[in-house]
């Protein structure tokens, strides 16, 4: 049986977080400029909020010596309520998204490289409610929850996430909402590209459809 055919009742879709469901740049702005301020160590906060998806310790590692890597990403993750949360929106699409997997009869699982704690936080400030989350999983990692809990289909914006649904044996479905564009998923080798979270309740209606004929 292939995949798409065991999906055609009661699909699994797991989802990224950062810039797949929600825009976190103006909350982590504000978080690293407060954690600037608070340790008196220079950080570019335009910058590093360009490069979001990877696992917050590489990001730390531009801005302070590697021994004291975890204790600033520990004092970030302190801060990070107080100053990410209410800064942080939803995507276009999101509680849609999640709600057409709900529709279809599926699950949803959020799947991402943030705190988990923190994460719960955001989904919960902006009424987004998936039925699992796991946290603190990046890249091939995010395979350990995704076939956990049997997702056929990850919903991402980075090539991390690729290689996460690749490694999980998932379709791999992608927004260019975050650092990468249309052609550069193509090329990290997503299987599908959509504008934004906007064009997923549509493509999932043809994917089940497909699958029900298969």
């Amino acid at each position: 049986m292939t995949r798409m055919a065991s999906t055609a009742s009661a699909p699994t879709v797991g989802f990224d977080l950062d810039m797949t469901l929600i825009d976190s740049r103006p909350g982590i702005h504000a978080c690293y400029t407060a954690l600037a301020e608070r340790t008196g160590t220079y950080i570019d906060a335009d910058l590093a909020v360009t490069r979001l998806g990877p696992p917050l310790v590489e990001e730390m590692a531009n801005w302070f010596p590697a021994e004291r890597v975890p204790q600033m990403a520990d004092l970030y993750r302190s801060l990070y309520p107080s100053y990410a949360i209410t800064g942080t929106l939803a995507l276009p699409g999101a509680r849609e998204a999640i709600d057409a997997v709900r529709q279809a009869g599926g699950r949803s699982v959020v799947v991402t490289a943030k705190y988990e704690p923190n994460a719960r936080l955001h989904l919960e400030h902006l009424g987004i409610a998936p039925d699992a989350l796991a946290g603190d999983l990046w890249a091939e990692q995010k395979a350990l929850a995704l076939r956990e809990h049997g997702a056929h289909v990850y919903v991402g914006d980075h090539e991390g996430d690729v290689r996460g649904a690749r490694a999980a044996g998932a379709l791999s479905v992608t927004v260019a909402t975050g650092p990468f564009g249309a052609a550069e998923l193509r090329e990290a080798g997503a299987d599908v590209v959509l504008t934004d979270l906007t064009q997923f309740p549509g493509w999932l209606t043809g994917y089940l459809e497909a699958a029900a004929r298969a």
